[in-house]
């Protein structure tokens, strides 16, 4: 008996009011995520770059009583277009971020599947999970769009 839930996919997008050059300029600073994402309290490089494939960093994520440090790894990074991630410790699994082009904007999308641990209540917990989940990141993406307002 496998000791994870897993937690259906989750994808959220957003149009933000950027270009994605100018988006990424902003979100390839990794560290400056916890300016938007609620859940994200703070973020600890442990390695000697904070950015490319390869970087790593611990990321202290509270969710409701819930508080646990993710660590992650940067797993892809293409200017403009991508960022994912793999996550391990208590929560595993992958996480992406793509950018694409809509005119003078950027459709944002935000996709991850995670595993939790059966102590983090299993598959009930994974059932609960994913809409809450998705209602954080669907808030944080707002946070991030409003980062770039409309002129």
């Amino acid at each position: 008996m496998s000791s994870l839930a897993i937690v259906p996919s989750i994808t959220v997008t957003k149009t933000i009011n950027a270009t994605p050059e100018k988006l990424w300029t902003y979100l390839r600073d990794i560290g400056s995520h916890v300016e938007w994402m609620a859940d994200a309290e703070s973020i600890t490089f442990t390695s000697d770059n904070t950015e490319g494939v390869g970087t790593t960093f611990d990321c202290l994520t509270k969710v409701g009583p819930i508080k646990l440090n993710d660590k992650m790894t940067v797993t892809s990074w293409v200017d403009n277009k991508e960022m994912g991630v793999t996550h391990s410790g208590i929560v595993t699994g992958v996480g992406l971020f793509t950018l694409e082009p809509a005119g003078d904007k950027t459709l944002f999308t935000w996709s991850e599947k995670l595993e939790f641990p059966l102590y983090l209540a299993g598959p009930i917990g994974a059932f609960f999970a994913k809409p809450i989940l998705k209602l954080i990141w669907t808030r944080n993406l707002s946070r991030l769009s409003s980062k770039f307002p409309l002129k």
